[in-house]
């Protein structure tokens, strides 16, 4: 992790208090920085400063630990997003550009500190770990349906353009952030974030009818 934490980092990282609590913490910084794969449990307790006895006393394995993080990226991101500005404006289009903005300004450091952690343990763990795809899943979707409020009002509001619905958008902002990330990871770029991000919304922009 870099020294000066993002937003979306503060809200990930409990007070230093039950093993349980710092070994999810760990989990956040360390997968997000190795991988699935390549972390081990002792990377984990290292990380948090915890005895392996503790870590199977709270978890069976370490995949057990990841559908956990899972939930735990889903509640931690959840209260950063459920409680940023972008929910103040009256115009439900305004919402969704705030919402864009605010992903925007998370981009910061490299790409382990930024990506997100259900993404990357995703594209691992697919095809050999149902549990935790459908960890990964819960989150992703769940995530999406937060906005999808938002998106019927503006679809409402722009007379609703034919071909779209609040949840195929919804679902389509995170299929292009996610997307970004992995161009990212691939390029060492955060710059391809935020290109994707001005993409995604010029297009809503012109879908929504933003006028100036």
């Amino acid at each position: 992790m870099i020294a000066v934490a993002t937003t979306e980092q503060r809200a990930t990282r409990a007070p230093r208090g039950t093993a349980r609590t710092r070994l999810l913490d760990a989990a956040v910084q360390v997968i997000r920085t190795k991988g699935l794969s390549a972390t081990s449990v002792d990377d984990l307790c290292s990380a948090a400063g915890v005895t392996k006895g503790a870590f199977f006393h709270h978890f069976e394995s370490k995949h057990a630990l990841a559908v956990a993080a899972a939930d735990h990226w889903s509640e931690t991101t959840g209260v950063l997003f459920a409680g940023a500005d972008y929910h103040d404006h009256l115009d439900p289009l305004d919402r969704i550009l705030g919402y864009l903005d605010l992903r925007a300004r998370l981009i910061v450091g490299s790409p382990a500190d930024y990506t997100c952690l259900v993404g990357t343990m995703t594209q691992e763990a697919f095809a050999t770990s149902p549990a935790i795809r459908e960890a990964c899943a819960a989150s992703i979707f769940g995530h999406a349906r937060s906005l999808e409020h938002d998106f019927e009002a503006a679809l409402a509001a722009a007379s609703n353009p034919s071909g779209v619905d609040a949840a195929g958008l919804a679902r389509h902002t995170q299929a292009v952030l996610q997307g970004a990330f992995v161009l990212s990871k691939a390029a060492d770029d955060p710059a391809l974030v935020a290109e994707s991000i001005g993409h995604l919304r010029r297009y809503f922009e012109q879908l929504l009818g933003k006028r100036e």
